[in-house]
């Protein structure tokens, strides 16, 4: 990978493991999320994907996740700004907002679990979609964003 690809370049210029690398590993672009058309908005719950290794915050079928779940976010460089409900703290949004990376960032501390042991990951709240029946989605949410 190139040195500091991430300030250097656009998302549309990163190779594709230099996109890979920029993901923070905080598992939130992973939890389920209900949208309202009739007042757009967007509720975020706690509820992750199946296929989301709650501990280590990692799809366990990356390669297969679309066959898998036909639904799951492709989060591409044309995309990032359509998807408004990605945090404040997500490496995609920072760079495509002209940001830095946050300090606690696997590319800048060499540490994957800082982003644990600061709290931005799903990982001490999270429960898996298999645990929650769909009726009882709604008591899940933990967020609710305006879309338009």
């Amino acid at each position: 990978m190139r040195e500091r690809f991430w300030e250097r370049f656009s998302l549309e210029e990163l190779t594709a493991e230099e996109w890979e690398a920029l993901c923070d590993g905080c598992g939130q672009c992973c939890l389920l999320k209900l949208h309202d058309d009739e007042t757009q908005e967007l509720a975020v719950l706690n509820v992750a994907c199946r296929l989301l290794d709650i501990g280590s915050c990692q799809c366990s079928d990356y390669p297969n996740r679309f066959d898998s779940v036909p639904d799951c976010t492709q989060l591409t460089p044309a995309r990032v700004k359509e998807f408004k409900w990605l945090p404040n703290s997500c490496a995609y949004r920072r760079v495509a907002e002209g940001r830095k990376l946050a300090g606690w960032h696997p590319l800048l501390s060499n540490d994957a679990e800082r982003v644990h042991r600061k709290g931005v990951s799903v990982r001490n709240f999270a429960v898996s979609q298999d645990d929650v029946p769909e009726r009882e989605l709604e008591e899940h949410i933990i967020a609710v964003l305006p879309m338009s």
